[in-house]
Parts: C-alpha cells; structure tokens; sequence
C-alpha cells in the first residue's frame, strides 16, 4: 500500500485550537438527518454486499480512503478519472496499484442513493468514502465509529499533487511524523493509523530490498524474524512476477485486529515503515501497549480515524457535490 496498504480525539481538538476550527464545526454525524435519512443504511448495506463478492474490498477501501485525505484532503478528488487535458490523482505511480474494488463500492452506492428520490445528489463522494471505510472496517470484525459528514467534493485533482504526500514503505519514525504531523495527526495516530496492514496484502517488489538486498552488510535486514524472512523469500523468490501480493499480516490477515501489533513485537513487519514502530524507541511503548490491549487500540484508530476525516475538508463554495465520482460536474 503505498504505505497504506494500504486508516481523534474532538475534545483534544478543542481544547488546543485558540481559533475554532470553522471546517469542524460543519461536519456533524447527522449531516443528513433531514436531506437522506438513510444514508448509512444505504452504504452499509452496498458495502456488505461487495464484501460477500469479494475481501478485497476491505483494505481496498481502507487504502483509498487513507491516499485521498493524505493528497489535498478528504474531498474524494482521488476518484476523479484522467482525461486527455488533466492527468489525475489516480494515474500517479504512487495510486496506480489502488485496488478497483474501492473505487467501485463508492461508484454503487452513490448509484444506490441517487436511486432514493429524497437523496439524489444530495450527498458528497468524499461523504460516501468515509462512511465506506468505517463500515468495511466493521466487516473485518473492527470496531465500529462515528463518521463525521458534511465533505463537499473537490474541484481539483492532479497527479503532480501527490508527489511527497504519501508515507513510503521504506520510511522511518521521524519522516512519518513530520508526513503525518503535516495533516494534524500526532505520532499516536500515526501508530494506529499503520495498523490499516492487520488486513490486506502488498506486491512482492515491495519487500524485495528486505530479504535479498538490505545494505552492504545483510542481504536481509536483521530486524525481520528470521523464519518469516525465509517464508517472505519462499513466497517471493527472487525471479518471481513482482506482482505476486502476499499478505502483510502473516497471522490473521482477513481480520481487523491487534495482532498486527504482536507481529511487530515478533519482527513480523512486512514493511521497513510497519517494524520501525517496534525498533524506534518513542513509537514502542504504543505497540506494547496496544499488543496487549485490543480495547484501546479499537479506541485510538477510532480517535485517529475521525481525525485523518477532518484533513483538508472542503465546506460551503469550497467544492461542491458530484453527479459522477469519477468526473467533474
């Protein structure tokens, strides 16, 4: 996942904000209450049946929710599809491998709302991801959350826009932060954050410098668990298809739980950006405790998903609502 395989607190928010945070104030869970009544509902329900189709659809979802907010907000302009004049979001090297299984869950339910007279166009792309995300997160066994609504769709969406943007899954504790940090998301939202991967798989070309080629003094970086290195190296053989996916969670990889966090403990990182959280000694005691706790790592990812929501929101004229969330109106 381009790190993400492949995603807080309001009172937090609050309290260290001198200026009230206008974008906030607009997002509310009963957006619709009066407009489309039955907007969870309704994307619950196309959700779950995608999932029956296919898993898939699960840390898809989760990953294209996670490169939208992370790339000018949370304004769905990563749906938008390129057109001889524009070459969008989607067409950069860092989304190219987004699964279609995300993009097309948002694509049926827009078509199953716009079906109930009372909420044709009445609700954003960007709205219908969010509520996607959460309710593919429940269908993993996760925690459900509350999802803030009130996102207008954006007006812009450029592949060069990307570039930087994205965690790498090569990257370390400090380029996380300062990545994360940028959007409004502490070092513990990050750390929830990463755990998007206990579901979910990557390409082999992603682990290749990990097990055959780490630096001039190990072939295989000594951090990894040496039975897993050796089950990375059978899985991916050096003359393989690079796009061979392996799961990125070796334990229980079609359930959202904690135990990514116990890989972690195990040397069990499938990325350098996964296993640094357990090296780095100010990110460790999180996963320490979050290994042990199932309940608060349900709490914080909840926290920090509803943070990750609120990250370059588009309000009011600021964008607008799309007939199409693959096209501009």
């Amino acid at each position: 996942m381009a790190r993400f395989g492949m995603v807080l607190a309001v009172a937090l928010c609050l309290t260290i904000s001198v200026i009230p945070d206008t974008t906030t104030a607009q997002l509310k869970t009963d957006f619709y209450k009066s407009s489309c009544p039955n907007v969870e509902r309704t994307v619950r329900t196309v959700v779950q049946q995608k999932v029956k189709q296919t898993f898939v659809t699960i840390p898809a979802t989760l990953r294209l929710f996670f490169h939208d907010c992370f790339v000018n907000g949370c304004d769905a302009s990563v749906l938008i599809q390129s057109t001889p004049d524009n070459k969008a979001e989607k067409d950069h090297p860092d989304n190219v491998s987004l699964a279609g299984d995300g993009f097309d869950v948002v694509i049926k339910a827009k078509k199953a709302l716009d079906a109930i007279p009372s909420c044709r166009n009445k609700v954003s792309c960007a709205d219908i991801l969010a509520l996607a995300t959460r309710d593919v997160v429940v269908a993993a066994g996760g925690k459900s959350y509350p999802v803030e609504l009130g996102r207008r769709d954006g007006l812009v969406s450029t592949a060069a826009s990307v570039h930087g943007n994205l965690p790498g899954p090569n990257d370390n504790v400090d380029k996380l932060n300062k990545l994360f940090a940028k959007n409004k998301l502490t070092q513990e939202d990050m750390v929830a954050l990463s755990a998007a991967h206990t579901v979910g798989f990557a390409h082999c070309s992603k682990v290749f410098n990990r097990i055959y080629n780490f630096n001039r003094t190990h072939s295989v970086d000594p951090t990894l668990n040496k039975a897993y290195a050796k089950d990375l190296q059978a899985a991916c053989p050096k003359n393989v298809d690079p796009r061979i996916a392996i799961n990125i969670d070796p334990v229980s990889p079609r359930k959202f739980d904690n135990i990514y966090f116990k890989n972690l403990q195990n040397g069990k990182g499938l990325f350098t950006s996964d296993q640094v959280l357990y090296t780095d000694r100010r990110s460790r005691p999180t996963v320490d405790a979050w290994a042990k706790n199932s309940a608060a790592f349900d709490a914080a990812f909840g926290r920090a998903m509803t943070k990750l929501g609120r990250v370059g929101v588009k309000t009011g004229r600021n964008g607008n609502i799309r007939r199409d969330c693959g096209a501009f109106n």
